[in-house]
């Protein structure tokens, strides 16, 4: 629902779009349910599609960075939200990328995972859905035309490349259900049920350092609940600022807040004191996936990282009752000691 301030923009009638579909995502049911569901419903709203299938990992990567991208209102994705991170990161390696992200991007679900058309689903106000029910709300929002503003975050790992991710960033369990389920596609969403079970059976604890810069509260919000189990802070939070002058026409957003891997983190930052992990998760959208409102408190566009942590010791049990409250997004009224928000 429109909150005070967001502002909306309207896709032009009639409207082009260029469609990426992945014939092979999620249980390989997308093309036909693009030509079932979603063909008629645009057909019926005065947008022309022009469908381009991928046949290859890093396909819709390398159309969007290299085709001229004005004959199109909108670029539609219907696939997981994997195809929607290829097209992101192919928009930013354009030399005009400023102007070119500006282009509403629009997402269907065709996954197995689809967190983000979950989100967008959830933020629209409407009532929790999955499969056709979503691909409906989601085509029905697409066909209404109105588009809004997304953060989008800069990531940078140790090998020193580069990413932009729209819906979160992961280490430690939940990475680990994500890559080994990979093998179950075929089951949809069950996959990471699948997944998670047997990440539970061989329970693995990862060692290494998490610092983070705290958000501020804006003085005209009220500050996000406390969790009691979070460490405090030494500081306020401030930028690190690039030299003057030195952005090139054409250069990717500076990273103002985000410190170098090879440099300490300033003292305002707030270092964990535990070193062992069940697992780290940076998450900026609603959902994790169709089934886990993993951050409730989200929106598309409130400039806020929400990073949930898991510390060694917690027992599957506890781990389980989490994963099983989150399908509702009651995660955090279990207080369990060894999750940290």
């Amino acid at each position: 629902l429109p909150r005070p301030g967001d502002s909306y923009g309207v896709l032009p009638r009639p409207c082009r779009a260029l469609v990426l579909l992945n014939p092979q995502s999620g249980a390989g049911r997308a093309l036909e349910d693009f030509q079932a569901v979603v063909q008629p419903m645009l057909a019926e709203a005065d947008i022309a599609t022009t469908v381009f299938i991928t046949e290859r990992p890093h396909h819709a990567h390398e159309k969007v960075r290299d085709e001229d991208l004005s004959q199109w209102d909108t670029l539609v994705v219907m696939s997981g939200d994997g195809l929607l991170y290829e097209v992101v990161n192919g928009l930013m390696e354009r030399p005009d990328w400023e102007d070119t992200m500006k282009k509403p991007l629009c997402i269907l679900p065709g996954g197995s995972g689809n967190a983000l058309a979950a989100s967008i689903n959830h933020y629209a106000g409407n009532d929790h859905v999955a499969k056709k029910k979503l691909l409906m709300n989601c085509t029905f929002i697409l066909c209404k035309g109105l588009h809004t503003q997304m953060d989008l975050v800069s990531l940078s790992t140790a090998s020193g490349k580069r990413l932009f991710s729209f819906l979160g960033f992961g280490w430690g369990f939940i990475s680990d259900v994500d890559i080994d389920s990979e093998k179950y596609r075929w089951l949809g969403n069950a996959r990471f049920t699948l997944g998670t079970l047997q990440c539970l059976a061989k329970l693995r604890v990862y060692q290494g350092r998490l610092s983070y810069l705290p958000a501020v509260p804006e003085e005209d919000t009220p500050p996000a609940p406390r969790d009691p189990h979070a460490p405090t802070t030494n500081g306020q939070a401030g930028r690190i600022l690039p030299p003057a002058g030195t952005e090139a026409p054409g250069a990717l957003p500076t990273d103002s807040l985000l410190v170098p891997l090879c440099q300490p983190v300033p003292a305002h930052w707030t270092v964990v004191p535990e070193e062992e992990f069940v697992s780290v998760y940076a998450i900026y959208q609603s959902h994790l996936g169709t089934n886990l409102l993993m951050a409730p408190a989200a929106r598309l566009h409130d400039g806020c990282i929400h990073l949930f942590y898991t510390k060694a010791g917690i027992s599957r049990v506890a781990l389980l009752k989490i994963f099983l409250a989150m399908a509702r997004g009651t995660h955090l009224d279990l207080n369990c000691p060894h999750l940290c928000y």
